[in-house]
């Protein structure tokens, strides 16, 4: 029997993206986005603004994934910054783990001092070959902040890529079973101290 010999797909490297990049980039690293989150079309339209003004944000840093061909398309994209008690994020999280009957000593040791990891999405045909987990370490080696905090859809029995990365990476419970201000869907927030060993 004869086997057809096929092109092997170029492997992915990580870059840091500078404000300037991530803008010059924003259509193509909200389509991953919208993808991976498996949102409707037109989605991308809404969160625009609020990436761009993410990234003046103070501590921010982003990170991608792109593959070495002359255009390098980005196949990956993270980022976050510096959490702040007035940004909406912090105010939402605090609001919940009140509710949830949290110490304000617990409340304060948690969300004092944290890097928010605000996104994190690999394209699903990337999906698998450790890219969650590379650009997870790059963007945040080097943080001075306390914790790292994020968000995630809850999912029945944590059985999804994004559970599965996060929990091999060391995040733990914050808050369970949380719903935004704005979406429906129940959210989990994990966090982990820092730095990575």
């Amino acid at each position: 029997m004869r086997t057809v010999a096929t092109e092997a797909e170029p492997t992915p490297h990580l870059v840091d993206l500078s404000a300037q990049e991530i803008r010059r980039r924003l259509p193509e690293a909200l389509s991953i986005y919208v993808e991976a989150m498996g949102y409707p079309q037109g989605t991308e339209y809404h969160r625009a603004p609020m990436w761009s003004e993410h990234v003046l944000r103070p501590g921010w840093r982003g990170v991608g994934a792109v593959l070495p061909t002359p255009e390098s398309p980005l196949v990956a994209i993270a980022y976050g910054y510096r959490g702040a008690p007035h940004q909406w994020w912090n105010q939402q999280v605090r609001d919940g783990l009140r509710r949830s009957g949290k110490s304000n000593e617990y409340i304060d040791a948690v969300l004092s001092d944290y890097f928010e990891l605000t996104e994190l999405h690999v394209r699903p045909d990337a999906q698998g070959h450790g890219l969650g987990s590379a650009l997870t370490r790059r963007l945040l080696a080097g943080r001075t902040e306390r914790n790292v905090l994020l968000s995630t859809p809850e999912v029945a029995g944590e059985d999804n890529r994004a559970w599965r990365l996060y929990r091999r990476l060391g995040f733990e419970d914050v808050l369970r079973d949380f719903t935004f201000a704005g979406d429906r869907r129940p959210f989990a927030v994990l966090g982990r101290v820092l730095p990575f060993e």
